[in-house]
C-alpha cells in the first residue's frame, strides 16, 4: 500500500484515459453563461451554455500541432476579466519523454479561442515533473506554475505589456505535484502546496511581483487533496485532508492554524468555492465519497468552528472529477466528470431552504 502522503498524486500526465483537471474547468461569462472544458483525444473541448440554459457542443478548441497532441491534462484559471485560459501539455518530440506547456484564452462565452501558443517548460526540455495550476491576478496577468526537475515550482507570467517573463525558479523541494493557484481579494497571486514534512505558501506583495516562498509550515498532509476558496475578507483559505483522514482548513493570513473541520468522505482531492446559502455567505466543499458519490459539505464562510457535515448527492461512478462555482444570483453550481462522456451538473434550487439540489443532468 502506498503511503498515505504520497497515494493521491500518483496519476501522472498520461497515464490514465480519464483527464486530470485542475482549476476552473467550469467558468461564468460576463453575462452569466457557463462554459465547461475538457481535454479529449489530444485537444480540448468546450461545451456552452445557451440563454435558455441548455447547453450545445462539445465543440473542438484544437490543440495538436506539429509536435504532437495534447495529454489528457487541463489547467483552467479565470480572471476578474472573465477572459478563461487554458493551459494544456503537448510532447515535443511526439512522445512522452519531453513535454512543454501550451496555452491559449477566450476571451467570450461560446466564441472561439485563439490559437495555442507554446510555454515551454521550467526546466527547459524534461519529462512530466507535476500538473501546472495557473491563476490570473487583478491586472488580468496569467500565472503558470508547475513543479521543476528539482521538485520544486516555478512560474512563468505574463507581461503587462504582452508576452511572457522567463520562467522564474520559486526554489523549495520534494513538493506536491498538484499544486493550487488562486487569486485574493488584493489581486494578488498564491500559490499553495505540500510537502512530505508540511504546507508551502508562496505569495505576491506586489502587483506582476514574483511570488516569495515563505517558511514551511509543520503539518500532516496527504498529497494530491488540496482545494483553495478566497473568503469575503480576502484572504484565502487552503483545505486539505490530513494522514488521519480529517478536512482541515489553513488561513494564514487570518492567522487560523490547520483546523479540523471534520472526517473526509473518501480520500481523493476537495472542490471549494463560495455561494449563498440562505441569504448568508457560505463556504461550500465536494469530495468522492468511499461508495463514489459526490459528497458536499457547506459552512458559514471563515466560520472554521462551526465545522462540517457531508451530505451525498447523485449515482455512484468509478472516477468522478468535481468543481464548484455560483450563478450571477450567488446560487451554487456544481458539475462532475464521471468518465468519457459528458460531464453532469446540478443547480442549488432557488426557492429551497439549505443548500438543496436540482437533479444532475449531463450537458450533451
Amino acid at each position: 500500500m502506498a503511503n498515505p502522503s504520497q497515494a493521491a498524486a500518483a496519476p501522472s500526465h498520461g497515464s490514465s484515459t480519464a483527464p486530470l483537471l485542475q482549476g476552473a474547468w467550469l467558468t461564468r461569462g460576463a453575462e452569466g453563461r457557463f462554459s465547461a472544458y475538457l481535454p479529449r483525444e489530444g485537444e480540448v473541448v468546450r461545451w456552452t451554455e445557451e440563454p435558455d440554459g441548455s447547453w450545445t457542443g462539445p465543440v473542438s478548441l484544437g490543440g495538436p500541432g506539429p509536435a504532437g497532441a495534447l495529454t489528457p491534462f487541463l489547467a483552467v484559471g479565470q480572471g476578474a476579466d472573465r477572459y478563461v485560459h487554458l493551459v494544456g501539455l503537448r510532447p515535443t518530440d511526439g512522445g512522452d519523454d519531453h513535454l512543454e506547456l501550451v496555452h491559449c484564452v477566450q476571451f467570450q462565452t461560446g466564441r472561439p479561442a485563439v490559437a495555442w501558443r507554446s510555454l515551454g517548460h521550467s526546466n527547459g526540455k524534461g519529462p512530466w515533473t507535476g500538473n501546472p495550476a495557473v491563476a490570473v491576478d487583478g491586472q488580468g496577468r496569467v500565472y503558470a506554475f508547475m513543479r521543476n526537475g528539482g521538485g520544486g515550482l516555478s512560474v512563468r507570467a505574463q507581461k503587462d505589456a504582452g508576452g511572457w517573463h522567463p520562467w522564474w525558479d520559486l526554489m523549495g523541494s520534494k513538493t506536491d505535484p498538484s499544486p493550487v493557484a488562486v487569486t485574493n481579494g488584493s489581486g494578488f497571486v498564491e500559490l499553495y502546496s505540500s510537502h512530505a514534512k508540511g504546507l508551502v505558501r508562496y505569495v505576491q506583495r506586489e502587483s506582476g511581483a514574483k511570488p516569495i516562498r515563505e517558511e514551511l509550515l509543520p503539518a500532516s498532509v496527504t498529497m494530491g487533496t488540496l482545494a483553495a476558496a478566497t473568503g469575503p475578507s480576502g484572504h484565502v483559505t487552503l483545505f486539505y485532508l490530513d494522514l488521519d483522514g480529517q478536512v482541515r482548513a489553513w488561513s494564514p493570513e487570518r492567522s487560523l492554524e490547520p483546523t479540523v473541520l471534520g472526517k473526509a468522505v473518501g480520500t481523493g482531492r476537495l472542490a471549494a468555492t463560495r455561494c449563498l446559502i440562505d441569504g448568508f455567505d457560505c463556504t461550500v466543499l465536494a469530495q468522492q465519497s468511499a461508495d463514489g458519490r459526490l459528497a458536499l459539505a457547506a459552512y458559514p464562510s471563515e466560520q472554521e468552528a462551526d465545522g462540517i457535515e457531508w451530505s451525498e448527492t447523485g449515482e455512484r461512478h468509478a472516477d468522478l472529477a468535481a468543481v464548484l462555482t455560483r450563478g450571477l444570483d450567488g446560487r451554487l453550481v456544481a458539475m462532475a466528470r464521471t468518465g468519457d462522456g459528458a460531464p453532469i451538473t446540478t443547480r442549488q434550487k432557488a426557492s429551497a431552504e439549505g443548500l438543496l439540489l436540482e437533479g444532475w443532468r449531463s450537458i450533451g
